[in-house]
C-alpha cells in the first residue's frame, strides 16, 4: 500500500512539473489563418509547442508558470523566407567566390544564421549549397549545435554544362564544373537520387540563365522540358519537391507544365506563365527587393557589369509582372534571394510586396501560411494555432498599418525558446 502511495505521489509531481507553461500576453495577435488581426492575445506554451490561442484581457499566470508581458506589440508566426542561401556572403559576388572554400562557407553560415533567425524569420528554406554545407547546417541547428532558424534544404542545385551554377568563370585550361552539374534526363536523375541519399528535403533546379552568372542570358531556357519532368517525376516520387529557378518566358512555361511545385524569380512571366501557375497550383517566390541591393551596392561587392546590366533589364520587368500575379491569384510565397543581400534584412521583401500590390496581410500569408503549405509543414508552422511549434515574433506597433515595422522585430522565440527579447 505504501508502495502505492508512493508511485501516486511521483507521478502527481511529474504531472505538476511537466503542466509548467510559458505564456505570452500582448495587445494583439495577427491570425493569418482567417486573416484578422485578434486584440488582447494569450498565447500559451508548454515545452516546444503552443496549447492555448485566446483573446482575453487576463494578465494572470498559475504558480510555476512564466508571464512574457509584451504589452503594447503585436504577436505574429515566426515568418518563413522561402530563398535564401545561408552559406553566401553579399559581399562576395563574381571572381571572389573563387577564393573561398565551402568550408569556409559553412562556418560564415553560423553566423548568417544566427542573425536570420533574430530578424524573426524562423525558417527558411536554402536553395543551393556547395558540397551539402546546408544539410550539415540544418543537422546542427536540429541537435542544438548551432543557432538558427528551421532549415528546409536543397544541398546542391541541379544546371546545366555552361548554365547558370556552373563554374563559368575560368578559362578551358583551367577546367572546373560546379557539383550539380547535369545533362540529359538520366543524368538529371542520378543527381536528385544523389541530393536525396546526402539528406536534401528539396530539389532546385536551374531552368533559365541568371543574373549573376558569367555568359548566361537571363531570359534563355536552359534545361528542356524533357530534362524538367524526368527531376520533377523523380523528386516526386522520392517524396520532395522541385523549386525552378526561371527568368525567362518559355524557361518558366516549361516548368510550370513539368509540374514544379514553384518557380523562383519568375522575372519575365508572361500572361500564359500566370494563368498556367494558377491552373496547376504553382506557387510563384519573387524576390522584388534584392534588385535595390544589387544595382545599389552591387559593384562595390565585386557583381561584374555584365551581371548589373542583366540586372537593370530585369528589375522592373519583374516588379510589374508581381503585381499582375498578385491580381490574378497566384499563389505566392514570400523568397528574398538572402545572401545576394546581406542577411538579416530579409524583411525589408515584405514592404515592396505591398508597395507592388499586396495588401499587408496578403504579404504575411504569403510569408508564413502559404509558405509552410508549400514545405508541407502547415501542421508545425506558419500560424499561431494549438499544436504548431512555438515560433513567435513580436513588433511594436500593428503591422497591418505599417508592415516596415518588421524590419525591427524586437521578439523572438523559437520550439518555445527565447532567442531575442
Amino acid at each position: 500500500m505504501n508502495r502505492l502511495l508512493l508511485i501516486c505521489s511521483l507521478l502527481l509531481i511529474h504531472s505538476s512539473l511537466s503542466l509548467a507553461k510559458t505564456v505570452i500576453v500582448a495587445d494583439a495577435y495577427v491570425d493569418v489563418a482567417n486573416g484578422k488581426l485578434i486584440k488582447n492575445a494569450r498565447i500559451e506554451i508548454e515545452n516546444e509547442r503552443i496549447i492555448e490561442v485566446m483573446s482575453t484581457s487576463n494578465r494572470s499566470v498559475e504558480q510555476g508558470d512564466t508571464l512574457i508581458d509584451l504589452s503594447g506589440h503585436t504577436l505574429l508566426p515566426g515568418l518563413i523566407d522561402m530563398h535564401t542561401h545561408l552559406t553566401s556572403d553579399a559581399n562576395e559576388h563574381g571572381v571572389r567566390r573563387l577564393t573561398t572554400s565551402q568550408v569556409r562557407k559553412a562556418f560564415r553560415g553560423v553566423k548568417y544564421a544566427e542573425q536570420t533567425l533574430h530578424a524573426g524569420v524562423t525558417s527558411v528554406r536554402n536553395l543551393g549549397a556547395g558540397a551539402f554545407t546546408d544539410v550539415a547546417m540544418r543537422d546542427a541547428i536540429n541537435s542544438g549545435d548551432i543557432i538558427g532558424p528551421r532549415m528546409f534544404v536543397s544541398g546542391p542545385s541541379l544546371q546545366i554544362t555552361g548554365g547558370h551554377g556552373d563554374n563559368n568563370i575560368l578559362p578551358h585550361d583551367m577546367p572546373t564544373s560546379t557539383l550539380g552539374v547535369v545533362d540529359g534526363p538520366w543524368s538529371a536523375i542520378q543527381q536528385v537520387r544523389e541530393n536525396v541519399k546526402y539528406g536534401a528535403d528539396l530539389i532546385k533546379i536551374k531552368a533559365t540563365g541568371g543574373v549573376l552568372s558569367k555568359g548566361t542570358k537571363v531570359g534563355a531556357q536552359e534545361f528542356s522540358l524533357e530534362e524538367m519532368e524526368a527531376v520533377v517525376k523523380e523528386a516526386h516520387r522520392r517524396g520532395v519537391t522541385v523549386a525552378a529557378h526561371a527568368h525567362g518566358t518559355a524557361g518558366i512555361l516549361d516548368a510550370i507544365r513539368a509540374g514544379v511545385d514553384s518557380v523562383e524569380h519568375a522575372s519575365f512571366i508572361d500572361d500564359e506563365g500566370i494563368a498556367l501557375a494558377k491552373k496547376n497550383g504553382t506557387y510563384l517566390s519573387m524576390d522584388i527587393y534584392v534588385t535595390e541591393y544589387i544595382l545599389g551596392e552591387g559593384e562595390a561587392a565585386g557583381i561584374s557589369q555584365e551581371s548589373l546590366d542583366k540586372e537593370r533589364t530585369v528589375g522592373h520587368v519583374q516588379r510589374e509582372n508581381f503585381r499582375k500575379a498578385v491580381t490574378a491569384g497566384v499563389k505566392m510565397v514570400m523568397g528574398t534571394d538572402a545572401g545576394v543581400y546581406p542577411h538579416g534584412d530579409n524583411l525589408k521583401q515584405l514592404s515592396r510586396m505591398v508597395e507592388f500590390g499586396m495588401t499587408p496581410m496578403q504579404a504575411l500569408q504569403a510569408a508564413s501560411i502559404h509558405s509552410a503549405k508549400l514545405l508541407k509543414q502547415e501542421q508545425n508552422i506558419g500560424t499561431l494555432e494549438v499544436g504548431r511549434f512555438a515560433d513567435v515574433i513580436a513588433v511594436k506597433g500593428n503591422p497591418l498599418n505599417d508592415i516596415s515595422i518588421l524590419e525591427n522585430v524586437d521578439f523572438v522565440m523559437k520550439g518555445g525558446t527565447i532567442v531575442k527579447q
